[in-house]
């Protein structure tokens, strides 16, 4: 639980990072409104301050202002921080200089030089087939723009083929970034987790905390009408989170054995599967200390088997 190494000859991270995709979001996350740059930078430096040093984020988070943000907030600190962008693989970028063109926006807008990971953030295929995208991905790290290459939503063939194409350049995969959580254990079962394994292919697990629903903010004793994104899920509906009740029940019985929340216990849940990172999202300092209540502690193999036993129909 102490460190995980993204790529052959990758950089070391703690086994916990922060999702930025609220970072300057208006649109899904309501940035301006609801949270503000002041309460981000103060998520930002409480991160630092707490050993948690890698910050995921992608040019078309905010349109890019979350990068932007990252590169301000790492102006102000001279403690070394890690960050992961996102390249989207949108139709008229169909060769190599689109490939280029972006990363420079991206280290732009980061204010660096370098970043230390670079994730394709779709498996997408329009007139750059993915030999192609990785070839143009080798280049970047042979010039030193790149540490380490990334994808994201790729299944086991994809994860594989992209995996080949880069080993014949001498470069390793480092991780593919996909949805997982106690309740969504999907590639637990699609064969992405293992394939992962066998590659030395770390999981970036987005999504973690299950958007809340992990956390016990949402229960049935004080249900409300779901807004924004959460009413197209549902289980958001009071149905569902009856259904949710007794993973809830089984997470706040471990955090109580062992003074912990239900959300560090997911997460904690999560590092112990081994080459897992959650990246949960934090819109202030509050929820990044919470979020890493998660290291430094273990549950007991008995607890672990419970909480996969109670969520293992979660698919």
């Amino acid at each position: 639980m102490t460190s995980l190494t993204l790529g052959a000859n990758g950089m070391t991270v703690a086994p916990l990072g922060i999702g930025t995709w609220a970072w300057g979001d208006q649109l899904f996350w309501g940035y301006g409104k609801e949270y503000d740059a002041t309460e981000l930078q103060d998520a930002f430096t409480t991160a630092i301050d707490l050993g948690v040093s890698f910050f995921d984020t992608a040019e078309i988070y905010g349109f890019g202002e979350s990068e932007r943000l990252l590169g301000q907030f790492m102006q102000q600190t001279e403690q070394p921080v890690q960050i992961a962008t996102k390249y989207f693989p949108l139709p008229w970028r169909f060769n190599a200089g689109s490939v280029a063109d972006a990363l420079t926006a991206s280290l732009k807008r980061l204010q660096v030089s370098s970043v230390p990971l670079y994730q394709v953030h779709w498996p997408l295929d329009f007139f750059m087939g993915q030999k192609a995208l990785m070839n143009a991905l080798a280049d970047e790290v042979k010039q030193g723009r790149i540490g380490a290459i990334g994808v994201s939503n790729y299944s086991v063939e994809q994860m594989q083929q992209a995996h080949k194409f880069l080993a014949a350049r001498g470069i390793p995969l480092a991780v593919n970034q996909v949805q997982y959580s106690l309740l969504a254990r999907q590639i637990e079962h699609n064969g992405v987790m293992a394939a992962a394994r066998d590659l030395g292919v770390v999981i970036l697990a987005y999504s973690p905390l299950a958007q809340g629903l992990v956390t016990g903010k949402y229960t049935v004793e004080n249900y409300q009408q779901p807004t924004g994104a959460r009413q197209l899920d549902p289980r958001f509906s009071r149905k569902g989170l009856e259904k949710l009740a007794p993973v809830i029940e089984a997470l706040k019985a471990v955090g109580d054995a062992h003074g912990k929340t239900p959300a560090q216990v997911a997460l904690n849940w999560l590092i112990a599967q081994g080459n897992v990172m959650p990246i949960p999202g934090a819109k202030n300092a509050e929820q990044v200390r919470q979020n890493a209540g998660a290291l430094g502690w273990s549950m007991t193999a008995e607890e672990l088997a419970r909480l996969d036993t109670i969520t293992r129909s979660w698919k």
